[in-house]
């Protein structure tokens, strides 16, 4: 009895044996490969660095953008890809520079091809210390790459910028040698600085942000040449800055709107690093960029820079003693308004805005009896111009002269407008 019960015991079926041997390997190998570490290029470990970069190339950016996320090791092998000749040549379409030059549904391609492209570079440098990340831009910054970045950072990528385009010895040669001088380098900077740091962005801010960074190292005679080469009217033959247009003669709204709206953006964003005298300070010295403007054209940059702008500036003259000036600058506000079909009562209210500046009614009264004598000075020097000019100038001259006469009318038929209306009231 003993027998059976010990061998009952200690005999064990050999099928049964083998299938605990089996579970027992298995779970062996499990902590095997639990013990060694996974490749993280995953399936990609099998194949050569040259075959992966093949397969890159059938890839969108934006596909690629996804993959850099997989792994640490991926993600350098993109920027690698990236480094080389054929990746380079790939990504970075060599013609994002001359944007001016195509069509608006290609320039948006290319817009959208670098923001896939800067939100790839995000991706693959996400881990990297700010420096690190700023060497794999390749010259290309986007609104993409920079989103979520603060002011210390982005104050760093434009030191990196000047630093690997050479941006601010550029900047010196254009800024202190003639205007017109080295046409071509005017341009690049133009072209750079609008499609690569200032166009483009969202926010009004932060174009603001980064066009003080432009401007504000430079002296204020320099930030005005800045301002002009960046925004101001270009020829229409060869595209390069057209230096010459604000003296010349009268021009359109469309050479000056440029100008106009970098004036607004650096008043109106209420950044710290930019008071409204230096706002003022800026038009005053661009009016002179290269030489004297005409007042005309002055007046016309005022009323399309906005009433805040026009009004401080205009103030600014009667608070200085420039009486003079600003009743000649009234003059070609109406002149302006008369012929760009503006309101001429906003002429009128403009200039009964800033009588309140002058202290006294004596001042007051001067201030007007200025503005009177200013129009009849003008017309008179219309016709002096026309009578010692040539045929083709006392053509436009007369055009002049017609419009300035009937600006001169309205502009006090609604100062009569007023006086009676406030007599009445």
């Amino acid at each position: 009895m003993a027998s059976k019960i010990n061998t009952g015991f200690t005999v064990i079926p050999s099928q049964k044996y083998r299938r605990s041997n089996r579970r027992s390997s298995d779970f062996s190998n499990t902590l095997d490969s639990e013990a060694q570490p996974l490749s993280t290029l995953g399936s990609f470990k099998a194949l050569p660095l040259e075959v992966f970069q093949i397969i890159l190339k059938y890839l969108s950016v934006k596909d690629i953008s996804m993959l850099s996320m997989v792994s640490k090791t991926v993600s350098q092998n993109i920027i690698n890809y990236i480094s080389t000749s054929s990746g380079s040549k790939r990504l970075l379409l060599q013609d994002f520079h001359t944007l001016e030059l195509h069509g608006r549904r290609q320039n948006f391609g290319i817009l959208e091809h670098y923001r896939s492209l800067g939100l790839l570079f995000k991706r693959c440098t996400l881990l990297l210390p700010t420096k690190e990340r700023l060497k794999y831009i390749h010259k290309i910054l986007t609104e993409t790459l920079t989103a979520g970045w603060d002011d210390l950072e982005c104050h760093r990528v434009y030191n990196f910028l000047c630093e690997l385009t050479n941006l601010s010895r550029k900047m010196q040669a254009v800024v202190c040698n003639k205007p017109g001088s080295s046409r071509k380098l005017e341009l690049r900077i133009r072209l750079f600085c609008r499609n690569v740091l200032l166009d483009h962005w969202s926010q009004r801010s932060d174009s603001a942000f980064w066009l003080t960074r432009i401007l504000k190292p430079w002296p204020m005679v320099n930030q005005a040449r800045l301002l002009y080469i960046i925004f101001g009217p270009i020829s229409p033959q060869d595209g390069q800055v057209f230096w010459q247009k604000m003296i010349e003669g009268p021009t359109d709204e469309s050479s000056l709107k440029g100008l106009a709206e970098a004036i607004k953006l650096l008043y109106d964003t209420g950044t710290k690093e930019w008071t409204a005298d230096d706002v003022i300070s800026l038009v005053d010295e661009l009016s002179v960029v290269p030489r004297e403007w005409l007042l005309e054209n002055n007046a016309r940059l005022l009323i399309l820079s906005g009433n805040s702008i026009c009004f401080t500036f205009m103030a600014s003259k009667a608070v200085n003693g420039r009486a003079t000036e600003l009743a000649r600058l009234v003059v070609f506000l109406a002149l302006v308004c008369e012929k760009e079909l503006y309101c001429m009562d906003w002429a009128v209210k403009m200039m009964q805005k800033v009588c309140k500046v002058f202290n006294t009614p004596i001042e007051r009264n001067n201030f007007l009896q200025s503005v009177a004598n200013a129009f009849a000075c003008v017309i008179m020097e219309m016709l002096q111009s026309i009578m010692s000019g040539d045929r083709d100038e006392d053509d436009r001259s007369f055009l002049n002269l017609f419009h300035l006469v009937h600006a001169q009318a309205n502009f006090h038929k609604e100062v009569l407008y007023l006086t009676m209306g406030s007599v009445s009231s």
